[in-house]
């Protein structure tokens, strides 16, 4: 079996398929194609960045079963990838509780001005406590949109901090069913301290919050983003923070480029880290781990947990 491996992954996961498969390891995330020109694909590895592509599927003739080592799939061309008949393998929840307290860090760290305090005193500023303006994320109200396995373990640890706990409506889920916290998009906005995005990027939610939306924010009021950059309009998000009517912004991830990001970046109310919410040792390892497992499984014939089989249902 030969197995195109688009990115690295944990070096555990790594050891499996490589004495498990012939393994071919692509330059770039985006050079799968080169590799499966010149070689016969059975299975496709990748994380968030790989680009599986219609293209790259349909040069695989005997491609059965794609894995993703990660939750979302807007890298993948699963529509392609199921009518083709190939299995489109992830790992669902696997990050929530990493996610969930990378949200917590950032929101803490802005709303105490932690980096900017530590970098102060660090340069031998211990003055900065003169004019520190941090506050506490107690008593705050937060709303969460996207109310999954990330969104809710969210919700638990903002309530151990005392903080009151809204979420967006579900769109298709009833009102009265959907609980006496869920608010409509604009009034989650208007009625918030703070504002924590956890939605998968889908046609529905690109640009979702996005200048108009953005215009229902509570004066002040910061917004921390775990999930995908394209949710957010940053260049109305950008607008907003030099503004001031957007109190802040902290983020595991950047879409803007150019004079733009050095714009924001800039701003001392912006806090980014490097796409890490997931990468901490314990859920990277395990990830890859689930994720391999299920691929060789796939390949071996062998039956997986439906909970990883993402196209299932429209495989049959």
């Amino acid at each position: 079996m030969n197995i195109l491996l688009l990115e690295t992954i944990a070096p555990e996961a790594h050891d499996l398929l490589e004495a498990s498969a012939t393994l071919l390891m692509a330059e770039t995330p985006g050079s799968g194609p080169k590799l499966a020109r010149a070689n016969d694909i059975h299975a496709i590895v990748t994380r968030g960045k790989g680009d599986v592509s219609a293209e790259l599927i349909d040069l695989c003739p005997n491609l059965r079963v794609i894995a993703r080592c990660g939750v979302g799939l807007d890298n993948v061309d699963v529509k392609h990838a199921t009518k083709r008949g190939v299995q489109v393998i992830n790992a669902p929840g696997s990050n929530a509780d990493t996610v969930a307290e990378h949200t917590l860090n950032l929101m803490l760290s802005l709303q105490r001005q932690t980096f900017a305090a530590a970098t102060a005193v660090k340069a031998g500023n211990w003055a900065f406590r003169t004019s520190f303006s941090g506050d506490e994320i107690r008593g705050k109200t937060l709303g969460i949109m996207g109310f999954g396995n990330i969104g809710q373990r969210v919700k638990n640890l903002a309530l151990a901090f005392g903080m009151q706990v809204l979420h967006m409506a579900h769109p298709q889920v009833p009102a009265k069913l959907d609980g006496k916290d869920a608010r409509q998009l604009p009034d989650l906005l208007a009625e918030c301290d703070i504002i924590s995005v956890h939605l998968p990027l889908r046609a529905t939610t690109r640009q979702l919050l996005n200048a108009e939306a953005l215009a229902h924010l509570r004066p002040g009021a910061s917004i921390i983003n775990t999930a995908r950059a394209e949710i957010i309009d940053e260049t109305a998000l950008l607008s907003g923070l030099q503004s001031g009517a957007i109190g802040g912004y902290a983020s595991d991830v950047l879409g803007l480029d150019g004079e733009a990001r050095a714009a924001l970046l800039a701003l001392p109310n912006v806090l980014v880290t490097p796409h890490a919410a997931s990468l901490t040792a314990n859920t990277y390892r395990e990830i890859c781990l689930i994720s391999v497992r299920n691929t060789m499984a796939v390949l071996n014939g062998q039956a997986i947990d439906r909970h990883y089989l993402f196209n299932g249902a429209a495989l049959g």
